[in-house]
């Protein structure tokens, strides 16, 4: 009987040994896992949901310490492809489809949360000294609180980790504990062996392919019709407009490929709003930007003091002003869509 008792006894203290780990050892353990990383490679699947949709993007994360990133988004609907790479110094958000590259000054990532890179993740953590772990059936989920500047209604985010304390799903709520962005991991390799030579800006560059038989003067006729698909038949108003400021003057000027459409707003808020078709020119248009890149309901803008730059669905938005704050411009980017409708029209 006593021998029983015993071996009772030593089975509840094995079966407590192997328990859930505590709060402190979840984040160290996960803390390690990344930092000792040399590289990885992270895949699967992110959402961006707005008032109304949800945009779904394709996810490729890569890292190589230090200060080398790699992420691949393509956007589920319409198949929009960008890429955010830091080689070093030099940050650029490349549309490759286009030939074109934002080239940033920028202290990127490290100016805001990014829910699809693991260090930015553990950053969250060490700036969060009341950070909560909670067990779940699959492992851990940490609450910590985000970062992100330009977007104030983002306030808190759950990182699942599986038992081996890998990130598996990331959910980043607003104010009202609503998911507004969320990451789904497919796949984490932390031992993916990459080199500086993965990171290079002249993989996404197109080299124009010679034209041949240019002899004759049909083969050769392309600026007509670059003009002609440069044509902005329905221009693209914002559903989004702040209080008190109207539309005062919509201009459409002729350009060298095709096109542009300029409108003015007035009142509280002034702004302008440029738009025009994108082309894909024969050699990498590289514009540089004093600012950060910018996530957007679907795709990935380029954020300066006073302007919000992006391409979207064959077109090109300018969006200048000195009196809108970063939110507001993130708010009449995502509210750009195919309806021509403004909501306060003067």
């Amino acid at each position: 009987m006593k021998k029983l008792v015993v071996l009772i006894g030593m089975m509840m203290i094995f079966l407590c040994g192997c328990g859930k780990s505590n709060p402190e050892d979840v984040v160290k353990d996960f803390k390690n896992n990344v930092k000792n990383a040399k590289s990885y490679k992270a895949t699967g699947n992110m959402e961006i949901s707005n008032d109304e949709e949800t945009f779904t993007y394709s996810l490729e994360s890569y890292y190589l310490k230090d200060d080398y990133y790699k992420v691949i988004l393509v956007n589920q609907t319409n198949n929009h492809e960008q890429i955010i790479l830091k080689n070093g110094e030099d940050i650029y958000v490349i549309t490759p489809a286009l030939n074109k590259s934002f080239k940033f000054q920028s202290d990127w990532p490290g100016s805001s949360s990014q829910a699809y890179l693991l260090g930015s993740l553990i950053k969250d953590i060490e700036n969060d000294s009341k950070y909560e772990v909670t067990d779940n059936e699959d492992g851990y989920i940490i609450k910590t609180k985000v970062n992100y500047p330009n977007n104030n209604e983002l306030s808190y985010q759950k990182i699942y980790l599986n038992n081996k304390k890998i990130p598996e799903k990331i959910e980043v709520y607003n104010n009202n504990d609503i998911v507004k962005i969320k990451v789904n991991f497919d796949k984490i390799d932390l031992k993916a062996g990459l080199k500086e030579n993965d990171f290079k800006l002249e993989d996404y560059i197109k080299e124009e392919e010679p034209k041949e038989n240019c002899k004759e003067e049909e083969n050769c006729k392309t600026d007509d019709k670059s003009k002609e698909t440069a044509t902005i038949e329905d221009i693209i108003y914002p559903l989004y407009i702040p209080s008190n400021t109207y539309l005062t003057s919509s201009e459409k000027v002729d350009t060298d490929n095709g096109n542009r459409v300029i409108l003015t707003f007035s009142g509280e808020k002034n702004f302008v709003l440029i738009e025009e078709k994108t082309f894909s020119p024969s050699t990498m248009e590289i514009v540089p930007v004093y600012g950060e890149p910018l996530l957007l309901s679907e795709t990935v803008g380029a954020l300066s003091a006073n302007s919000l730059s992006w391409d979207v669905n064959n077109m090109s938005y300018y969006l200048a002003s000195t009196e809108l704050t970063p939110a507001e411009m993130q708010l009449i980017a995502n509210s750009l869509g195919n309806e021509t409708l403004v909501s306060n029209t003067k």
